[in-house]
């Protein structure tokens, strides 16, 4: 063989000989597979088997427990009903036991209301007999009244109407006479008792007042060093004091009074300028007409300073905040005034702290009362420059000024000029009576004061059946004896509130007077 045939020959062989060796291996493998998958086949089997036995038993044993869990709730269920069904027993039972007491109940009511129907239907019939009965008396009653008119007619020889008359005419003396005890015995008590609660009313408001009661006068007279500081003040041929004159609108006396001259003007704020003028100048030493009138401007700017600086005092003093400064530039001015001696602006202030506390004690407003009591008497600050009283000028200004229209009223009505329609205004004409009328806060001249004591007297005499009249207290009170034997007690206290009345309408007078009348009876005899 060839070199060329062992060359194509020798591969096909290896090609054949790697197939044969690749079979080979494939069937060996397969064959070592199936040994191998026989063998895990039964392990298998024999696993699932065990665990199917396992489960059954584990299966066996939930059942049996079930079974048993079962069992025990079934019990516990109709244990529960049957102790359920026991307490609905026991409380039908015991409603049905209720429902008895119940019926029994109605049953013995429905008896009791028969029992009373027929007491009451009883009572009926007693009720219409005796009605009858008492109609038939009724009426017998009255045919005995008219026969015994009609005989006491034919005894008297007076008819009924007339009879009447004669009874009411006997009676009426005496009606009065009863009715006068009646009043007296009321009026006493009342008065009793008002006096004391109007007593500690006006005590308590005094005592929270704290106005002092000391009273001021406007001076008008200037203290000089010397008196030769008269003629300075005169001037060559009078140029100065024609200056200050002229400048202040106030009259110069300069009399022989020593070392003193006298301010006169009707306007107190014009006198207190010219005072403090002259003061003014005799520190200055610097006397002459320009130097007046430089003094004169500066002193009026300080005044009316002053009159700001009083208005804003008395309201903060008081407790008034929105009063308009027009008035309160006003009301600053009665600084400057006075009545009687006592300054216009303090008795304005003591008004208005008096008003307010009683306006508080008694239940009213006290705000209204203390500015009604402020600017009850603003009138006066004007009454020399406008015509007219200083009420109508007070209320006037007040309206002006948009003033609230019950302190207006106030103002209106603290001299009685017009009809009270409010407590506020009573209480402000109370106030300005006790702060008019207490010790020490006025002063009269001395004519005027005798002239009031007598006429009081003159009064009190001039009534029939008066002994003797003495007007007492300053003329605060009046005591009048009266004749027994022509006056009774009901006479007496008429005679009271007569002389009240007449003293009202014909005097004029600070606060008020007391009329007492003393009736005393003596017997006196002797023993033998």
């Amino acid at each position: 063989m060839s070199i060329y045939m062992l060359n194509v020959i020798a591969p096909a062989v290896a090609v054949v000989i790697a197939l044969a060796c690749f079979a080979v291996g494939i069937g060996g493998g397969i064959g070592l597979y199936k040994i191998i998958a026989t063998k895990k086949l039964g392990k298998s089997k024999s696993n699932a088997v065990r665990i199917i036995e396992e489960a059954y038993a584990e299966a066996k044993t939930i059942k049996k427990e079930a079974s048993l869990e079962a069992k025990e709730a079934s019990h516990k269920y109709r244990d529960d009903v049957e102790a359920e069904l026991k307490e609905r027993r026991i409380e039908i039972q015991k409603s049905e036991e209720r429902l008895t007491e119940r019926e029994k109940f109605v049953e013995n009511k429905e008896l009791s209301l028969d029992r009373k129907s027929e007491q009451i239907e009883q009572d009926k019939k007693n009720i219409e007999e005796t009605k009858n009965k008492l109609t038939k008396e009724i009426e017998q009653q009255e045919q005995i009244k008219l026969d015994m008119l009609a005989k006491l007619e034919k005894i008297s020889g007076l008819s009924k109407q007339e009879a009447k008359d004669m009874l009411i005419g006997s009676m009426t003396e005496e009606a009065k006479k009863d009715a006068g005890l009646i009043i007296k015995k009321i009026e006493d008590e009342a008065k009793e008792e008002g006096d004391k609660r109007a007593r500690n009313i006006v005590a308590s408001a005094i005592q929270k007042c704290a106005t002092d009661l000391s009273t001021e006068m406007t001076v008008s007279v200037v203290s000089l060093p010397t008196d030769e500081m008269k003629g300075r003040i005169i001037g060559r041929e009078g140029r100065n004091i024609r200056a200050i004159e002229s400048a202040t609108g106030v009259e110069l006396i300069v009399d022989d009074t020593p070392e003193s001259i006298t301010v006169s003007s009707f306007d107190p704020i014009r006198r207190e300028i010219a005072r403090l003028s002259l003061e003014k100048l005799i520190i200055d030493g610097r006397i002459h007409p320009t130097r007046i009138e430089e003094i004169v401007e500066k002193m009026t700017k300080e005044v009316d300073k002053t009159i700001k600086e009083a208005g804003e005092r008395a309201c903060e003093e008081v407790g008034i905040y929105n009063l308009h400064p027009e008035l309160i530039k006003v009301l600053g001015r009665l600084k400057f005034r006075t009545s009687y001696g006592q300054n216009a602006l303090k008795h304005s202030i003591e008004t208005a702290i008096l008003a307010g506390q009683l306006a508080t004690e008694l239940g009213a407003d006290p705000s209204i009362a203390k500015r009604g009591g402020l600017l009850h008497d603003i009138g006066k600050a004007l009454d020399h420059e406008i015509e007219g009283t200083h009420v109508q000028i007070g209320v006037d200004l007040a309206t002006k000024y948009k003033e609230n229209p019950e302190v207006i009223h106030c103002i209106e009505a603290h001299h009685f000029n017009v009809e009270f329609k409010s407590l506020e205004a009573i209480l402000v004409q109370i106030a300005d009576a006790i702060s008019s009328s207490r010790p020490g806060a006025r002063r009269e001249s001395f004519e005027a004061y005798i002239k009031r004591l007598q006429q009081l007297e003159e009064i009190s005499n001039s009534f029939n059946g008066v002994d003797k009249a003495y007007a007492v207290q300053a003329g605060r009170e009046v005591r009048i004896i009266v004749k027994p034997e022509e006056m009774s007690d009901n006479d007496a206290m008429f005679l009271a509130k007569e002389i009240a009345k007449r003293i009202e309408d014909e005097m004029q007078y600070p606060g008020q007077i007391k009329v007492n009348v003393i009736r005393e009876s003596r017997y006196s005899e002797t023993a033998k």
